[in-house]
């Protein structure tokens, strides 16, 4: 059984019935995020019960939205493995260094995790048809799950997506609409074209699901870490679902008494040629300004403007964390050195994350003596371009 009890409005806290179709407050139009009776969950459920079951996303259905089994959906996503950087870290001289490779998931990404939950719950609240604007992985993670649930799904995509990702979705079936400029437009289009159609939108945070399915990133976290969480997370940012996500999970966790108070700081990374968060955060602002001419190879971190920017800032300003940008130089050196010492082929965004050590060594926010969790969100295989260019640039 799962222990949802309704949803709530990240801002006005509103609060909705999960048995409807929903997607942002009826109120004021910001995100809704799902709520659960932690208290009857912690006399009922133990972090025992856990290891009884295959180390999976599904595993915590108790604290998933997806009201009966029957509707979950599950393509092998989940239970991707934490991974020593033995190299890197002496290198960067920081005690405990890894990294949480996504790479493992179904369709090759974590949006595996988020589409995996919201496309169950829209099979059980009745949903047929879905949309969304992407910059690539999320589209392949709706197409696949979309066409194991038996739903439709439109896809709309900046026209330089990475080639892989547009075959996926065709692949699986998916109507794919390619758009001139960024992920923004892409959105524009969609709205305009979809009119009264009835598709669902999967926008990021603009439906409460996702945020759950990611969420998980933070429940494995823990017990990757025997229940005492990293010091310090670096995590490459676009729409900002797994930050939120994570810094969801770590407060419910603290509920039913598994882990303490103690969290982790919350480090955004962006690109300089597309770094909103960074600049709101350095203003000390709670939402962002839309960045024009945004410009990345790191496509998933090419969003102009994340819908729920404040629960983003919420989550570094509460951590004592930061935003830092790097660039798309420092991203192809990284994905060529962690390659050639570590063994590991990064995305680019997985690779910002990296490359962003530096930079928080000199603020002081990591020391030698801190642990430190970095992430690898997707398959490197998925970036034929960025790797020919990694490959052919001299050493």
């Amino acid at each position: 059984m799962t222990y949802l009890t309704h949803l709530e409005c990240s801002v006005c806290r509103a609060v909705h019935d999960h048995s409807a179709v929903q997607t942002v407050c009826t109120k004021c139009g910001r995100t809704l995020r799902a709520r659960y009776d932690l208290q009857a969950a912690r006399k009922r459920l133990s972090r025992e019960v856990l290891l009884q079951r295959d180390f999976a996303l599904w595993r915590f259905r108790e604290l998933l939205p997806v009201l009966l089994p029957s509707n979950e959906i599950s393509l092998g996503e989940g239970g991707t493995p934490v991974l020593p950087l033995v190299r890197i870290c002496r290198l960067t001289e920081v005690r405990d260094l890894r990294i949480k490779d996504e790479s493992f998931n179904a369709t090759g990404s974590f949006k595996a995790r988020g589409l995996c939950v919201a496309v169950a719950k829209a099979r059980e609240l009745g949903i047929q048809e879905a949309c969304m604007p992407t910059a690539g992985n999320a589209g392949s993670a709706l197409a696949a799950y979309g066409a194991a649930a038996g739903i439709r799904s439109h896809i709309y995509m900046p026209e330089d997506t990475p080639r892989v990702n547009i075959d996926e979705c065709r692949i699986y079936g998916a109507d794919v609409h390619l758009v001139p400029g960024v992920i923004s437009d892409a959105a524009a289009r969609m709205n305009a074209e979809r009119g009264t159609s009835g598709w669902f939108d999967m926008s990021t945070l603009k439906e409460p699901y996702r945020l759950e399915g990611k969420k998980t990133l933070g429940f494995e976290i823990a017990e990757q870490y025997d229940w005492k969480l990293p010091d310090v997370i670096v995590y490459p940012t676009g729409g900002g679902t797994g930050l939120i996500g994570m810094w969801k999970a770590f407060a419910e966790l603290e509920t039913l008494g598994w882990i303490d108070g103690a969290r982790p700081r919350m480090v955004a990374v962006q690109t300089s040629g597309c770094a909103p968060v960074v600049k709101a955060f350095n203003e000390h602002s709670s939402s962002c300004e839309f960045w024009n001419n945004a410009a990345t190879i790191a496509s998933g971190l090419r969003v102009p403007k994340a819908f729920a920017d404040h629960l983003i800032l919420e989550a570094l300003y509460e951590s004592k964390g930061c935003a830092v940008t790097v660039s798309d130089a420092e991203i192809v050196a990284t994905i060529k050195r962690i390659a050639r010492i570590e063994g590991l082929l990064l995305c680019p965004e997985g690779a910002a994350t990296i490359a962003a050590l530096a930079q928080l060594r000199e603020m002081a926010l990591l020391n030698s003596a801190s642990s430190v969790l970095c992430f690898n969100t997707g398959s490197g295989l998925k970036y034929s371009e960025v790797l020919r260019q990694a490959s052919t640039e001299v050493s």
